[in-house]
């Protein structure tokens, strides 16, 4: 058993089966990346994780915890974390107070706006925030204001506040989205660290193959909905399945 199992799970929008019998087992402290083309169902499936959509038919299970009819926040309390495209933070706050936000949010179970002028006595969230900071290499921005930051650099704080919330799983929607390759290298970098740290499974969606083959230890491969494949890096390197319907000769 994965700490995430996915099973028979359906979802149709009108006429469009977006997703069709999908099996998915995420094994505990994995790197496990799905990748196929635009339309394959990717961003329905990691909805069906954290509560923005239910399956029309089967099971999501979360370290042997049904997922499903949970609200987002309730999700995130048992111990799942989301990293979106488009990095989530608060731009007109401090990155120190961004990571703030998401200590409190852990530690009393909302995820709301504090009174920042408040919590000069608040030492162990304060400690937490630096904490965080640290571990993606951002302490020296701690002052600046978010807006200001790179989309690396934003991506970076993103991490932060989802590591703040002490997760078991990580999902990260494409988190090289616009990236320029120094960027998207540095992140590849993080990803690493953060694992090797962390006693953390993360379920990865990404376009970037440079960045699926730098990091995942299983893939899993979806096809109009439906789960094509799911081997190893190396062998869907050479998948013929795999290179028709997405990879390309390329890989």
């Amino acid at each position: 058993m994965g700490i995430l199992e996915v099973k028979g799970v359906n979802k149709r929008f009108g006429g469009l089966q977006a997703l069709s019998n999908v099996n998915l087992s995420v094994a505990e402290n994995s790197l496990h990346a799905i990748i196929g083309p635009n339309g394959a169902g990717k961003s329905t499936l990691l909805n069906c994780f954290v509560g923005k959509l239910i399956p029309d038919t089967g099971s999501v299970m979360f370290n042997g915890e049904s997922l499903l009819g949970r609200k987002p926040h309730e999700i995130n309390q048992m111990g799942i974390s989301r990293v979106f495209q488009t990095p989530e933070i608060f731009t007109d706050l401090t990155v120190m107070e961004n990571v703030m936000i998401s200590c409190f949010a852990h530690r009393d179970g909302a995820f709301r706006l504090h009174p920042f002028e408040t919590v000069a006595h608040e030492t162990d969230i304060i400690e937490q925030a630096e904490k965080m900071l640290l571990d993606v290499n951002m302490a020296d921005k701690r002052n600046m204001h978010s807006a200001s930051l790179s989309r690396g650099d934003k991506r970076r704080l993103e991490m932060a506040m989802c590591l703040a919330q002490e997760p078991r799983l990580l999902l990260l929607d494409e988190p090289t989205a616009g990236m320029a390759r120094a960027d998207t290298n540095n992140t590849i970098d993080l990803l690493k660290e953060i694992k090797e740290k962390r006693d953390i499974t993360m379920a990865i969606i990404e376009h970037d193959m440079h960045v699926v083959f730098s990091l995942a230890e299983r893939i899993t491969v979806l096809a109009q909905g439906t789960p094509l494949v799911e081997d190893t890096p190396e062998n869907i390197k050479g998948h013929p399945k795999v290179k028709e319907a997405y990879l390309g000769e390329t890989v």
